[in-house]
């Protein structure tokens, strides 16, 4: 093939791939007003770098969740504001309604969570387990999800 081909073959690619990545409809809107989606809004820290926290995301986004991801600095303070355990800590903090989430809670938890609006602070499952939402791999562990309740107290709230 000819250089000519080749650059002329180039070119019809990279346009082919801009028009569908820029194509109306084809783009992740990040824009769009939760309230007007019908979507329930969490806002979740992590540290910056952090790929668990991201696929944890998509897991809610899935089902009707609209997360916004926000990379900070201060993740112990942040942690420490909204009463999440020392012992009980995760990787990302995710704030949704009145409650926090902490870590790599499945979403049917956080729907039930919801749902029922027990008095309590949140839910969280301390650590990183495999087989978790976002933390999935081979030999997936059984782990627990706590729910924390105002007085500081943690009771198992799902078993995994």
């Amino acid at each position: 093939m000819s250089n000519n081909k080749i650059l002329l073959v180039g070119a019809v690619i990279t346009l082919a791939v801009g028009a569908y990545l820029f194509w109306p409809g084809n783009e992740r809107t990040i824009t769009e007003d939760p309230a007007d989606s019908g979507k329930i809004e969490v806002v979740m820290y992590k540290n910056e770098g952090c790929d668990c926290c991201t696929k944890w995301a998509f897991h809610m986004e899935r089902k009707n969740f609209v997360v916004e991801e926000k990379a900070i600095s201060g993740m112990m303070a942040l942690k420490q504001q909204y009463g999440v355990p020392a012992r009980f800590e995760s990787c990302h903090t995710a704030i949704v309604g009145d409650y926090f989430v902490e870590g790599h809670v499945p979403v049917e938890d956080v729907e039930r969570l919801l749902r029922e609006k027990p008095d309590a602070l949140g839910l969280t499952v301390p650590g990183m387990p495999i087989g978790s939402p976002g933390m999935e791999g081979p030999n997936p562990q059984t782990y627990d999800v706590y729910l924390v309740s105002k007085d500081g107290s943690t009771s198992v709230y799902a078993t995994h």
